[in-house]
């Protein structure tokens, strides 16, 4: 498949979208005192839905190796943003909850995230026209 000069643009827009909100996302991730990649972290956690959060879990969502992730639950951990308890299937594995504390973070950073996601989505949709043009 041949790309048109409109496909470019309109792939170039996408990946300017995308980095826009990522840039807002890095600064009010900073403003409450979390670092992007714990705010990341956090919300992976909250929003597991019904399968368990672990640290493998982190690590899948995140795209991150094991060993890094382990890292990033142990400053979660010390910053005391979550807990861990052994999970009763497998005593090897940790399960990992969110404390009160990271709750009323998540809380508000989330709803400034919707409301950048709500914003932006016209440019995204207009960006998802130009590519099936």
């Amino acid at each position: 498949m041949q790309l048109s000069d409109a496909d470019y643009v309109a792939l170039a827009s996408f990946r300017h979208a995308i980095r826009r909100f990522q840039a807002f996302s890095e600064e009010k991730a900073v403003e409450v005192g979390v670092t992007p990649q714990q705010h990341q972290a956090l919300l992976a956690i909250r929003g597991c839905g019904s399968e368990q959060a672990t640290v493998g879990y982190v690590a899948e969502r995140l795209i991150m190796k094991p060993h890094s992730a382990t890292g990033l639950v142990n400053r979660l951990e010390g910053l005391g943003l979550i807990t861990r308890e052994v999970a009763s299937e497998d005593r090897r594995r940790a399960v990992l909850h969110l404390t009160p504390k990271a709750y009323a973070l998540l809380d508000a950073l989330s709803a400034v995230h919707r409301e950048e996601v709500q914003r932006m989505r016209p440019v995204f949709a207009e960006i998802f026209a130009q590519l099936e043009r």
